[in-house]
């Protein structure tokens, strides 16, 4: 008799926060309540609650961002990181361009060892504004098991990591995010089409499934003059 308990009491959650998206109560870009706030308002426990949003992740209503109550903006506008940053941009109205650059099976000792995963399908794109500008250069590591090792000769689905992801059942539900400054060495800025040494924002994340299967490692150097940090928090 507990589940169809528990069952309950998540779907309680899903369709309340539902209907406030659906009503416009919630709009576009509103940041939800914390865990803590959310959990004591409809009387469930925090498990209960990440099962909630994660169903409304699943439903496409909302979308967790790596970290607690950060996000990467574009002039303004929050990306979703579950989705990706060029299909963000592009429900914002941003029109970007984004160009693979390569896609290849490589080895990270490091990385492998901290994940688990001996070898990995790296995948570096660069974004461009449709003006021409280039605003950010990406490197995405993801794991080259199974099927995912023939990406190289099959490409990306949709030309999309996410969704390339996705169909080999690897969502990400959870993950760290480290921001600094960095000093664009020789190939970068040759990638770029800046002078070596220019300063760009750099982002990496790391993202695991609901399992604590990895999922992808990304590190992207991103133009300051477009992309920031935003960090909410309550007191």
């Amino acid at each position: 008799m507990s589940k169809p308990v528990r069952f309950d009491k998540k779907q309680r959650v899903v369709d309340e926060l539902g209907r406030r998206i659906r009503s416009g109560e919630w709009s576009s870009g509103h940041q939800l309540p914390g865990e803590h706030q959310l959990a004591s308002e409809f009387n469930v426990s925090r498990g209960t609650l990440r099962q909630a949003l994660l169903e409304l992740q699943r439903q496409q209503y909302i979308a967790t961002q790596s970290g607690v109550g950060s996000f990467v903006t574009f002039d303004g506008i929050a990306l979703d990181q579950q989705q990706g940053w060029a299909r963000a941009l592009a429900r914002s109205g941003v029109r970007i361009v984004t160009e693979l650059l390569s896609l290849q099976c490589v080895d990270e000792t490091a990385l492998g060892e901290r994940v688990d995963c001996s070898r990995f399908v790296e995948i570096v794109r660069r974004r461009r504004l449709a003006e021409g500008e280039i605003v950010s250069l990406e490197r995405s590591l993801i794991p080259a098991r199974g099927q995912l090792a023939q990406l190289p000769e099959r490409g990306l689905i949709n030309d999309s990591i996410t969704d390339t992801l996705a169909a080999h059942e690897l969502v990400a539900a959870r993950g760290e995010q480290w921001l600094s400054l960095a000093a664009l060495d020789a190939q970068q800025a040759d990638r770029l089409e800046r002078p070596a040494g220019t300063l760009f924002m750099q982002s990496t994340r790391l993202t695991l499934d609901t399992q604590d299967r990895f999922v992808e490692h990304v590190t992207s150097l991103l133009d300051p003059a477009h992309f920031h940090f935003h960090l909410a928090f309550d007191s």
